[in-house]
């Protein structure tokens, strides 16, 4: 009987690496791979990998290093390294000097071909393969894994923004938009086999559709997909402010299964930094964009990225990102210090700031957001929510949790029978990041 071949999947970075890590997957299940977690038993292990910041990277070299030990004790092991990290110009033949024990190596362009690349290694050859552009938004690919309650759904790839600091168009290309027929039968398949909630995925989806003739935007797209049958819950991410329109933030307001949270970095409240990073929008616009998502939608939830200490940001351009805080009252904030990453405009501006100063101004800022966190959530006591049971706690397997509209988990008690269904939550204790609550009957 031939042996069972299995596979462990690591992924690092965001949500679209999630996603890319999601779709190699796939494709060695369609090879014969079964999924594990076991490391210590895996015929394969791919890790997708992040560039966004060196501490990433650090920590995923650190992990290449470990899987030598393995290999070294299992000499049959292929260990498949794919992502951003590859992409980056130059890269993959560093890379092949540090890593000789690795026996595939492909970019974010060319996902498709790990099939292939796969058959090379198990011949006991070395594969590389990494595209300089895409040829295709690769639907050719397998999508999302069926038969999970959850699902992240590739609305589109790549970037147009080049922020000064980011290294993301250079290793996902451009924009490029799949058809919404594509995306609407991917969701369908993914309904009729359990899903019950998709985030729609890009790096930024508010710019969906821009290539399309006749016009259909990502507000269509949302409309569209909150008619399909079965669907209970729809999000997104991420939302560049240049690019939500109020046509948008209309479209989210009127739908039946579209959550009421936005995720809207603002990375910094100063202009004159907004203009370094080449944001492309001042604080007074991100603010109307505030104000107009607060008046056709007072019970949205808000979340943002910021980052401190960019090059130039003085003690007043710190003061001003504190006061937009005050001024939003996000409900979590993704804090970062800046770090230089090698391609970017930003790595080459003078006046860098030095790390004491930039570990100050994170710490005041995480103080801040901590604070208003709380206060947010505090603020929900009493009050009754529609939750979408996700199942079991993982630190608590007596409770379950779920997720309100606005992305806040909650924590209660409740039974395997309730999972994937919505319930009402009364919300009974308030902490920094979680909520507990009791579920109530709608008919009292």
């Amino acid at each position: 009987m031939e042996k069972e071949k299995k596979v462990v999947t690591l992924a690092y970075g965001c949500q679209m690496s999630e996603r890319d890590a999601e779709t190699l997957k796939q494709i060695t299940r369609q090879e014969g791979y079964t999924s594990s977690d076991d490391l210590a038993s895996a015929d394969l292990v791919i890790i997708n990998t992040c560039c966004v910041r060196e501490s990433a990277e650090n920590k995923i070299l650190g992990k290449i290093g470990e899987l030598k030990r393995l290999k070294e004790k299992n000499p049959n092991l292929k260990i498949a390294i794919s992502g951003c990290m590859v992409q980056q110009p130059g890269a993959l033949e560093k890379l092949q000097k540090r890593a000789p024990h690795i026996d595939i190596w492909t970019g974010t362009h060319n996902l498709h071909e790990f099939s292939a690349l796969l058959h090379k290694a198990e011949q006991g050859e070395k594969a590389a393969e990494v595209w300089k552009e895409p040829q295709k938004t690769l639907e050719s690919t397998p999508l999302a894994e069926k038969g999970k309650l959850q699902a992240n759904v590739n609305i589109m790839y790549g970037c147009n923004n080049f922020c000064s600091y980011c290294i993301v168009p250079h290793v996902r290309g451009r924009e490029r938009s799949r058809k919404p027929e594509e995306i609407i039968q991917e969701i369908k398949d993914l309904v009729a086999s359990g899903c019950r909630e998709v985030t729609l995925l890009g790096q930024n989806v508010n710019s969906y559709g821009k290539e399309f003739s006749p016009q259909y935007d990502f507000a269509d797209l949302l409309r569209d997909v909150d008619q399909i049958p079965g669907l209970l819950r729809v999000r997104f991410i991420t939302s560049h402010p240049k690019d939500l329109s109020d046509k948008l933030i209309s479209v989210v307001a009127s739908g039946e299964k579209l959550c009421e949270h936005f995720h809207l970095p603002i990375q910094s409240g100063s202009n004159f930094i907004l203009e370094r990073m080449n944001r492309k929008y001042t604080r007074e616009y991100y603010l109307s964009r505030i104000s107009k998502i607060r008046e056709l939608l007072p019970q949205a939830s808000l979340t943002t990225d910021i980052i401190v200490g960019f090059p130039g940001e003085s003690e007043t351009d710190f003061e001003q990102t504190l006061e937009i805080m005050n001024l939003i009252q996000y409900s979590h904030a993704f804090t970062f210090m800046y770090s230089k990453r090698s391609g970017t405009l930003a790595a080459d501006m003078e006046d860098q700031i030095s790390l004491d100063i930039k570990k100050r101004r994170l710490q005041r800022l995480m103080s801040v957001q901590n604070a208003q966190s709380l206060e947010w959530r505090q603020r929900m006591l009493g009050k009754t929510y529609e939750i979408l049971v996700e199942g079991p706690s993982k630190t608590n397997l007596e409770r379950f949790t779920g997720r309100t509209r606005g992305n806040e988990l909650v924590v209660f008690k409740g039974n395997a029978d309730i999972i994937g269904s919505l319930v009402n939550i009364q919300i009974t204790e308030a902490a920094t990041w979680t909520l507990v609550g009791e579920i109530v009957n709608p008919e009292m």
